[in-house]
């Protein structure tokens, strides 16, 4: 029940080359998403020497199914979206590499080097990092072992999964109530368990959830332990106020309580907020002369696809007046 990957077609790599540790780039982009492919397009287009290195392409959009704020289409599937942007990106001469996560950046004088978790590393003379978050686990008992096995984190890809039968949502925001309403279109038993004394997520939404035969609210508790031998069978919930716990029987459990920035690679490089997020200013600057992060790993605030998108194309200009400036001294 994990998030399938996302297959991409390798004939929309075509023009591409793997990054070479012998070379050294202009820049080099971390990430694959929205911000990392939007600033991809607008290196190249500056005739910059450009790499791409990322884990996987599309990062959180790959979590919905149908895109409607994206400027253009009235709705379009989130894999044809993302399909489009790296087919865009291929249309320039850059290297890409796919799969090869970051495990640390530094600079030496004046250059980048980046570290690949496969032991290479690559030299840059300016980086994008814009590797985006990821979900923020519930860190109890049952939770590592029970993933994929009724321990779930996306609902557009695993809901379907969960037809008919008795699921608990953790969390309290939109992205939990997003989650329960499509659980409930599937015909599952939906039971919300909230941290927080007091739902956050928007009244059309908690409306859509309060008002189905088949779900339960339990504001101001905690998740506790998940239990099951071989899958999720029972989920322990305690009550925050008095510590009476409630076992509630479940085939699955859905962690929807925030995400995290993937910025460990940076965090002994550039300065983070007290959530772990890359700090930049309005032109995606951040405190180290050459360094340039974008979209949901930075500070910049309303994490959006389009807006990731916008930052993305900053950075790349911000990058370009840096290096053009550096040619120049």
């Amino acid at each position: 029940m994990d998030m399938p990957d996302f297959e991409l077609d390798t004939s929309l790599l075509g023009n591409a080359n793997v990054p070479d540790p012998t070379v050294y780039y202009d820049i080099v982009i971390v990430g694959g998403g929205p911000a990392a492919m939007s600033a991809a397009v607008y290196a190249a287009r500056k005739m910059l020497n450009c790499a791409v290195i990322t884990r996987d392409f599309g990062g959180q959009v790959l979590e919905t199914s149908e895109i409607e704020n994206w400027l253009g289409f009235q709705s379009i599937n989130a894999r044809d979206l993302v399909a489009s942007f790296v087919e865009h990106v291929n249309d320039f001469d850059m290297a890409m590499a796919s799969n090869m996560g970051v495990a640390a950046i530094t600079k030496e004088d004046d250059i980048f080097r980046i570290e690949a978790e496969d032991g290479n590393v690559y030299s840059a003379r300016a980086v994008i990092l814009a590797t985006g978050k990821r979900h923020r686990p519930l860190d109890i008992p049952g939770e590592k072992e029970l993933v994929g096995r009724g321990v779930a984190y996306c609902a557009t890809c695993d809901a379907p999964l969960f037809r008919d039968k008795e699921v608990v949502v953790v969390g309290g925001g939109n992205s939990a109530f997003t989650t329960a309403v499509d659980l409930l279109k599937v015909g599952a038993g939906v039971i919300m368990v909230n941290f927080i004394e007091g739902w956050q997520a928007d009244e059309a939404l908690q409306e859509r959830v309060r008002r189905a035969e088949n779900a339960q609210l339990f504001d101001y508790h905690q998740v506790v332990r998940i239990e099951g031998k071989t899958s999720v069978e029972v989920v322990v919930i305690q009550e925050r106020e008095t510590g009476h716990e409630k076992l509630l029987k479940a085939e699955g459990v859905f962690v929807e309580i925030g995400l995290l920035p993937n910025s460990a690679s940076v965090k002994n490089l550039v300065a983070l907020n007290d959530l772990g997020e890359v700090i930049i200013d309005c032109s995606c600057r951040t405190d180290v002369e050459g360094f340039f992060g974008a979209g949901d790993v930075t500070t910049v605030s309303h994490k959006q696809i389009i807006i990731s998108a916008g930052e993305g194309a900053k950075a790349a200009l911000s990058a370009y007046d840096y290096l053009m400036k550096q040619a120049f001294v």
